[in-house]
């Protein structure tokens, strides 16, 4: 076992509040460093503003910073008398803080595996580690870190329809420039192939217009969407994310392209899921005390929707002349408002607008506003149909060690007059509760849960281009209007970085009704979560190992069965790979994630 002396060298630097920030977003997809910043703050040892993320590399070196020091002393007063949970926790403590080691201004200089090279120049100083691999180049005078790794990654899933391959590889750099600028970006090439992704597999969708094949995913899953390109064997699709942030130690604002997800979630958040690929944002974060955050953005959406006034003529062929038809403009603002007065209690909540004008706004770019309000006064006089607002709180509360109770409700319109009993008309709203039974009575050892029902019309827009969507994905919960998620997961901990989970899903799709704004009254009226058209039961189990920083093995089995009342909604709403009952075996390595 690690001896405390060996990590030691982490903490020489400053305490968790006087960290010299690298404002750097740690990518969502990075699951196992979340999951164990949820098992300190559900444990009481931490805490944690789960109401958004990503959170910066700053943000949780800081968290993992106070939680050694918390646990040190223990160890220290009990003379080394920790529990068996206790002394896991101090290891993975470890075996993070050498990932954030440059947000400590200082090197990763301790590993139990591979080879290290550290090299002293006149001014900095470099280490290259061929196990992870990664290279970090620290300035002696703490102005300039970096952090360059490649990413190379492969997975193998099998189940009796076929054999599907995905391969990853790329690189990211991460640079901090006097403690004031962080810069960074990643490129990450995937590829999928096998049989049962081929294009004839899945309906063609052309658009009337431009008669080009249109891309409209409606697949009801967890998995994080993204734009493919054209190919008969699989398919191909590139993620390039990368940003620049100018930050002090009250807040920050910068041009990042992140995935971001609003929302106390731990399956999928029903305000911001992260859902929907990555896109182009203008942010600003304000953290002027520790019980209060401010976050806003302003995002550059893809519509999928064909303007047809907006075309680029092409010379094609001798006497022939092309139109490409080009995607009508999306945008959103966005700002959340979170407040922690104590340990036990936190909430949130903010309000958003999708627009599509032909240019962006700039009443939307104010951070602190009602968006709602400032849309009547643009499009009231002319007696023009509104852009699509929305509303959304979240609360948590942790009423003792161990266990903690959250909630988030997203309303996409609301009337209090729809709340009497006599009035059928239901308000397109959604609503998430949730819980987290942690380290009690064996430490590593968790309890969670998710129930989430959408009412009809919520997400959606009689207007296509003002749908809650950016490339055709939700970007609320993936199940979308008029559906119910339940999720449960038991997960264990038994050493370093290796992570055990059980989960069970049950999604229900109820008839889906269309946006008509002349018929909306009676569509609200109708009885929601009546009808179902389809369900998926999915029983999973996970072992996940982080061999070193960065570097996964895993090994998945899963059992679905994805029915519905006809064909045509199997279709619509589960791939060919999963319909029906299958039992999918998947395993795969990963490095650089």
């Amino acid at each position: 076992m690690t001896t405390l002396r060996q990590i030691g060298f982490i903490f020489a630097a400053s305490l968790s509040l006087s960290l010299s920030a690298q404002r750097i977003p740690q990518m969502i997809e990075y699951t196992e460093v979340y999951d164990f910043l949820e098992e300190l703050t559900t444990d009481g040892v931490i805490e944690t503003n789960a109401a958004v993320k990503p959170y910066t590399r700053d943000y949780i070196a800081a968290r993992l910073m106070e939680a050694y020091e918390k646990l040190k002393i223990k160890n220290e007063e009990l003379n080394g008398g920790l529990t068996y949970g206790e002394r896991r926790q101090l290891e993975d403590l470890q075996f993070y803080l050498q990932d954030f080691a440059l947000e400590c201004d200082t090197l990763p200089t301790y590993y139990s595996y591979g080879h290290k090279h550290v090299t002293q120049w006149k001014t900095a100083v470099s280490n290259l580690n061929l196990a992870d691999p990664s290279l970090h180049i620290l300035t002696k005078d703490k102005i300039f870190k970096m952090r360059v790794r490649p990413i190379l990654g492969m997975d193998l899933s099998y189940n009796k329809k076929g054999l599907l391959t995905h391969r990853v590889y790329g690189a990211e750099i991460q640079m901090d420039i006097a403690h004031h600028v962080s810069i960074w970006g990643s490129i990450r090439d995937n590829s999928w192939d096998g049989t049962r992704l081929k294009e004839s597999y899945f309906p063609t969708i052309y658009d009337q217009i431009s008669g080009a094949r249109v891309t409209k995913p409606q697949y009801l899953n967890n998995l994080a969407g993204v734009q493919y390109k054209e190919s008969n064997y699989g398919g191909d699709f590139s993620d390039s994310r990368g940003g620049i942030s100018l930050y002090a130690w009250w807040g920050s604002i910068g041009i990042q392209r992140e995935r971001v997800t609003w929302g106390d979630a731990q399956h999928c958040s029903n305000i911001l899921s992260a859902h929907n690929p990555a896109v182009p944002m203008l942010t600003l974060q304000l953290t002027p005390c520790k019980w209060f955050q401010f976050d806003y953005f302003h995002a550059w959406l893809v519509s999928n929707v064909i303007d047809s006034t907006y075309y680029y003529a092409e010379n094609y062929k001798e006497g022939v002349t092309k139109y490409n038809y080009r995607p009508a403009n999306k945008f959103m603002a966005a700002n959340m408002f979170t407040f922690m007065p104590c340990k036990y209690i936190q909430f949130g909540f903010g309000n958003s607008i999708v627009y599509a004008e032909r240019n962006v706004q700039a009443a939307y770019f104010i951070p602190i506003a009602f968006y709602k309000s400032l849309d009547h006064l643009l499009t009231k006089g002319m007696s023009t149909e509104n852009q699509n607002s929305q509303a959304f709180a979240t609360i948590t509360v942790r009423p003792t060690d161990h266990l903690r109770l959250y909630g988030s409700f997203f309303l996409d319109e609301f009337k209090l007059a729809r709340l009497k009993k006599s009035n059928p008309q239901k308000n397109p709203i959604s609503y998430l509760v949730g819980f987290n039974w942690s380290g009690w009575p064996v430490k590593g050892l968790a309890l969670r849960g998710e129930f989430m029902r959408s009412y009809i019309a919520t997400y959606v827009h009689s207007i296509a281009v003002l749908d809650y969507t950016s490339n055709s994905y939700q970007m609320g919960h993936y199940m979308g209007a008029n559906a119910q998620s339940i999720w449960l997961q038991l997960s264990y901990r038994p050493t370093r970085s290796l992570r055990l989970t059980l989960d069970y899903t049950r999604d229900t799709k109820y008839t889906a009704y269309d946006y008509i704004r002349g018929d909306i009254k009676n569509i609200i009226s109708q009885t929601p979560f009546k009808n179902a058209i389809w369900k998926n039961d999915e029983i999973s189990f996970r072992a996940v190992y982080e061999v070193f920083n960065n570097c996964y093995a895993h090994i998945d089995m899963a059992y679905n069965y994805a029915r519905a009342g006809n064909a045509a909604d199997l279709e619509q709403y589960s791939p060919v790979y999963l319909q029906g009952k299958n039992l999918t075996m998947s395993c795969g390595l990963s490095f650089g994630f």
